[in-house]
């Protein structure tokens, strides 16, 4: 078991510039200080522009007492994790990292970039199960993100939901008219945004079940480029979530082909 002053030799190893930097002039902000802070910002998955801003800063005063009860907390998660990776194939997630990682049952691995969510709405620790996989699929607007973000506009402008393609419907999947309901008090009505290119899953979802409505899928791909994309609702976007579903679908047996799938093209089985 680690102690304490193991955790703070781990730390001078893991920076072991610092102590040593001098500069100069104490008040100048030179090119060895910037380079600094951008291998600063490189450790910690900030945005590493040498700008000494607000998330930089917030790192930089961060006690070494903080960073310590950080790794035992990722120390802990490590040995919830290690019981899951002796079995394969698996797909598991990196959240802090980023990333997502998948073994085949060849022992092949893949990993891809991902956006999670937000500190605000975080992606949940999920143990679950792949069971299907969803094309061009409809949105069916969760309670938090329909009742913080969607319920508001609604009640500012009844044809934000023809705008959106948003259907409204009742928890038995019957449709509704959007203006017979009373939106301040919307009741148990659910809304369902139809596929298409506005919809926030895109073209390709992994589903497993869950009750927290979190699944692998597509879209927002700019946001793949920044350092830090905790940006989601809770969803889980997979920079090249097609090529994923190819290998499951590869994986299980399937002779189903995803350029086909996505062109609506249906294969004889």
């Amino acid at each position: 078991m680690w102690g304490e002053a193991d955790l703070q030799v781990a730390d001078s190893r893991a920076y072991p510039m610092i102590g040593v930097q001098t500069a100069s002039n104490r008040r100048t902000y030179d090119a060895p200080l910037e380079a600094a802070v951008r291998r600063f910002q490189r450790r910690h998955l900030l945005q590493e522009d040498g700008v000494v801003g607000e998330q930089t800063r917030l790192a930089l005063n961060t006690s070494v007492a903080s960073r310590i009860d950080q790794l035992r907390v990722n120390l802990e998660r490590a040995r919830w994790i290690s019981p899951m990776q002796s079995a394969e194939p698996r797909v598991w997630v990196d959240i802090a990292g980023y990333r997502m990682h998948y073994v085949r049952p060849n022992g092949q691995h893949w990993d891809a970039r991902v956006v999670v969510g937000t500190p605000r709405r975080e992606t949940p620790i999920i143990h679950s199960t792949i069971s299907h996989l969803t094309i061009n699929p409809s949105w069916t607007i969760p309670p938090t993100i329909m009742r913080e973000d969607v319920l508001p506009q609604v009640r500012a402008d009844i044809n934000y939901l023809a705008r959106k393609n948003i259907q409204v419907i009742s928890p038995m999947g019957e449709p509704l008219v959007a203006e017979e309901i009373d939106w301040q008090h919307p009741g148990g009505v659910m809304l369902r945004q139809v596929a298409g290119t506005g919809n926030p899953l895109g073209r390709v979802v992994v589903r497993f079940p869950n009750d927290d409505m979190i699944y692998l899928h597509d879209t927002a791909r700019g946001l793949f480029q920044r350092d830090q994309r905790a940006l989601s609702s809770g969803c889980i976007r997979v920079e090249g979530v097609a090529e994923l579903a190819q290998m499951l679908l590869q994986d299980t047996g399937s002779r189903y082909q995803m350029s086909s799938l996505l062109k609506g093209e249906v294969i004889a089985m």
